[in-house]
């Protein structure tokens, strides 16, 4: 599940799919196929809370693109001081190959490419990795459909997403529960390698938003996730929002954007 607000699993006895007439597979293909805007343009809080329940605000302009089902995106920090102009930028590929990751640190006046080693990496502080950010294909993992069940008043799907290869993800496994009508997944558990419940993704609100274009999307206006393990929390609250037709430059998703801020 990416963490991108246009963008961001415990032990169950398993299923037997046979009792389903529909695949874990066939359920997370639906919803990566659900459609998405050709541009967006959001301003975003994001809330930084302790376990105390002390929080620091962020916020952020988010850019984003989708062309040739490849899906490209643009964020830059305006609030506090000490992050002001913090850029970042993600590119996806295709084809079966890793997102591109970039971001540029005012105070160092530099960029830097996020690698691989880099993927388990807080982004910006939060709870959220940079690999949970990332794209991952749906043969990346195995689908196994747990069943059916209600949660946070949605009917959902419930799904066990289980990496082909364990050292290409920083989960043991996920567990997300996709509603049935809008296919959107609106709660999601990622457990550690030691298969311990590390963190939990809530949808606050899912509300339907009509684009400039006239077309309607499923867009989670408010998303929570929790660290259980350490008990820090990330709110993502998207207080204004553009979709389609935003004629948002394509200089924004280059490197010399990252770089210049221009």
């Amino acid at each position: 599940m990416k963490l991108t607000t246009i963008l961001f699993s415990a032990a169950v006895l398993a299923l037997g799919t046979s009792a389903f007439a529909i695949t874990g597979k066939e359920v997370v293909q639906k919803a990566l196929d659900v459609p998405e805007p050709e541009h967006t343009m959001a301003q975003i809080y994001m809330d930084l809370i302790d376990k105390s329940g002390k929080t620091e605000r962020r916020q952020m302009m988010e850019y984003g693109k989708s062309a040739g089902g490849l899906k490209s995106v643009a964020i830059l920090f305006q609030s506090p001081a000490s992050i002001k102009d913090t850029r970042y930028l993600q590119l996806e590929q295709g084809g079966g190959k890793k997102d591109l990751k970039w971001i540029y640190m005012p105070d160092l006046r530099n960029s830097r490419q996020i690698n691989a080693d880099g993927g388990s990496g807080s982004f910006m502080g939060s709870d959220a990795t940079y690999d949970d950010m990332s794209t991952r294909d749906i043969d990346d993992d195995t689908h196994e459909l747990l069943g059916e069940e209600s949660k946070n008043g949605y009917n959902c799907y419930k799904v066990q997403s289980t990496p082909v290869n364990p050292k290409d993800s920083q989960y043991k496994y996920r567990i997300q529960w996709i509603d049935k009508a809008t296919w959107v997944p609106v709660y999601a558990e990622m457990y550690d390698k030691q298969g311990k419940l590390l963190k939990v993704l809530t949808v606050e609100k899912l509300s339907k938003e009509k684009g400039q274009s006239g077309k309607a999307y499923d867009i989670p206006r408010s998303t929570l996730l929790e660290n259980v393990q350490s008990g820090h929390k990330t709110r993502m609250i998207i207080e204004k929002l553009q979709l389609d037709g935003t004629n948002i430059p394509d200089r924004l998703f280059t490197t010399n954007w990252l770089n210049t801020g221009r």
